[in-house]
């Protein structure tokens, strides 16, 4: 397993949709280890695969107290969400150093298939749920900053920018 670098925004991969998984195999199941192992040295509670530039349709969420809990998925798609809503302060490693709060549904029921290449339906509730609806945000070609005003996501924007010059 290796911890895999990040793509940095404004990279065009993290607007674009990525393709559909076809099957579950080999090759899938070791993107996913490498993830998750990516994932919790972030450290955080979800990632998908165009973070890291596979233009895969790939998440992975661990929102567990405890880690070792990852739920893996391909071609994850929100099947049904709630009403009430619920707000949570997000980040991404794509966007380092800035974060906003986001309103999202607090649960969702997510159909996918699972690591047997089976096809699953899960609910989501919480933090979970956050997570795996900003992941599906990801395959989607959109970044959490989206769901913001444009003025505020210039300003994000902008900071994340003049933070990687900075560390230059």
């Amino acid at each position: 397993m290796t911890v895999r670098p990040f793509v940095p925004y404004p990279d065009k991969r993290l607007r674009t949709p990525a393709d559909p998984v076809a099957e579950v195999n080999e090759t899938v199941r070791m993107v996913w280890d490498d993830m998750v192992e990516t994932m919790d040295a972030m450290p955080g509670v979800g990632l998908a695969a165009p973070q890291i530039g596979m233009m895969l349709r790939l998440a992975v969420v661990d929102a567990s107290d405890k880690r070792g809990q990852a739920v893996k998925m391909a071609n994850p798609e929100v099947l049904h969400a709630s009403v009430q809503m619920r707000k949570h302060d997000e980040a991404s490693p794509n966007l380092p150093g800035v974060s906003a709060v986001i309103e999202r549904p607090r649960a969702v029921t997510v159909r996918f298939l699972n690591e047997e290449g089976q096809i699953e339906d899960r609910d989501f509730v919480g933090l979970w749920a956050t997570s795996v609806q900003h992941q599906i945000d990801h395959l989607n070609g959109k970044v959490y900053i989206d769901h913001l005003s444009p003025m505020r996501r210039k300003m994000l924007a902008a900071r994340v920018e003049k933070l990687r010059k900075r560390d230059e």
